[in-house]
């Protein structure tokens, strides 16, 4: 290895870069506040210590590879997520979140192969919590394994250009997301995917739940798009309210992505494709609308239409 590089990628990333992105920009390491970096690099010491104790020990490997996700160090997560594959094969877990950290650095194939795998092994087994890595404000667990592995696996295939089989991840994501946080997270996909495909009135559908007065604990921002989905709240307005955010922040990835693919499949093709760059260079580049965006420019728009550099035209 070269750092936090896989062996497999080395001779494809010049130094110090973590990725290159589907549509071509290099990819550097992920930038934190000060404060934020200084928490996550303690609790990955503390990670590290627990495996130190205890070195075949799975929850150890699992942390210890989450804390090095939320470092921004993809490359060394796979790494540790693939140590626990070949020690806890049967694990789902290791497979589910070596398939996000795949995500992470844009290869949606091997994601999809791992979330695949961990479909399998989630099958027919009783759900379970998945502990946040990022507690949210009200310290509230949302997730659980078999919702978190059929949205990622969901991401994985919208990805990689498979509409379809998006859909079908998501459509099992749904029964698993039991509370409006996770319901919203991936009905947004869905609805995305379902629009994607032409199929409005099945999109329609998955709006019907969807509720204002939801009580929100932390996708707010996907909450938000479904109401503009609905008709309920004004696109320009949800725009403006995250712009003012920052274009760092996990907000505006997510929003931006939701109404650059709304104008797409509405037909606003210059509109879209003109938030999709926007979002798409924001410094947030490991956030889910982020790469979204660039996955998508790299459908929507011919490799020679990217300029050089990693910056794509206005």
């Amino acid at each position: 290895m070269r750092g936090d590089v896989d062996a497999t990628h080395v001779d494809l990333l010049p130094e110090g870069l973590v990725a290159r992105s589907t549509a071509g920009r290099l990819l550097r390491p992920m930038e934190y506040p000060a404060e934020t970096r200084a928490r996550r690099e303690r609790e990955l010491a503390d990670a590290q210590a627990k495996l130190d104790a205890a070195p075949s020990d799975a929850d150890a490997l699992v942390w210890y590879g989450r804390r090095l996700g939320y470092l921004g160090r993809f490359r060394a997560a796979i790494a540790a997520f693939t140590r626990g594959i070949e020690l806890h094969p049967d694990d789902a877990r290791f497979w589910r979140h070596r398939g996000h950290r795949w995500i992470s650095v844009h290869d949606f194939a091997r994601a999809r192969t791992d979330l695949e795998r961990a479909a399998m092994l989630v099958a027919n087994r009783p759900d379970e919590v998945e502990p946040a890595g990022l507690p949210n404000a009200r310290g509230v667990e949302l997730d659980t394994l078999k919702q978190s592995v059929f949205y990622h696996l969901g991401l994985a295939c919208w990805l990689g250009n498979d509409a379809e089989a998006a859909v079908t991840a998501w459509r099992e994501c749904v029964k698993h997301s039991n509370n409006p946080d996770a319901l919203c997270a991936v009905s947004h996909w869905l609805y995305c995917a379902l629009r994607e495909l032409g199929r409005v009135d099945d999109a329609r559908a998955v709006l019907a739940p969807i509720r204002a007065d939801f009580d929100i604990v932390e996708n707010e921002a996907y909450h938000a798009l479904l109401l503009v989905y609905r008709g309920e709240k004004r696109a320009d307005e949800l725009l403006a309210e995250v712009r003012a955010k920052g274009s760092a922040s996990n907000d505006f990835a997510s929003v931006g992505y939701g109404l650059a693919h709304l104008a797409l499949v509405d037909g606003e093709r210059e509109k879209g494709l003109a938030l999709l760059c926007e979002v798409a260079s924001a410094p947030n580049w490991a956030a889910f609308g982020c790469i979204a965006a660039d996955a998508e420019l790299a459908r929507r728009v011919s490799k020679r239409a990217l300029a050089p550099g990693g910056e794509n035209p206005r």
